[in-house]
């Protein structure tokens, strides 16, 4: 694939991403948000079998950079998802 079409998928899915969070109801967002940490744990996956294949040093560097900003993803999801169900405990008399 050239890197035309690569950027193009990528500014696409931004696109996709963007319209479908915005979107969402709040009531959903809590769920929205445990669906997002999976898929930031998939990229963390991802983002360590490439850089260990990767034959270019720079490779390994982005490979490092997508696992911290996937992780500081699943760890901010994690406290907003405490944060918003906190919210519908009852409160102790």
């Amino acid at each position: 694939m050239t890197f035309v079409s690569i950027l193009s998928i990528f500014v696409l899915a931004c696109f996709v991403g963007y319209y479908v969070v915005w979107s969402v109801t709040p009531a959903l967002h809590t769920p929205l948000m445990a669906v997002t940490n999976a898929i930031s744990s998939v990229i963390i996956v991802g983002a360590l079998v490439a850089s260990a294949a990767a034959g270019v040093p720079g490779a390994k560097w982005l490979g490092l950079t997508a696992v911290v900003l996937a992780s500081v993803n699943i760890f901010g999801g994690f406290a907003v998802t405490e944060r918003m169900l906190a919210m519908y405990k009852k409160k102790e008399r």
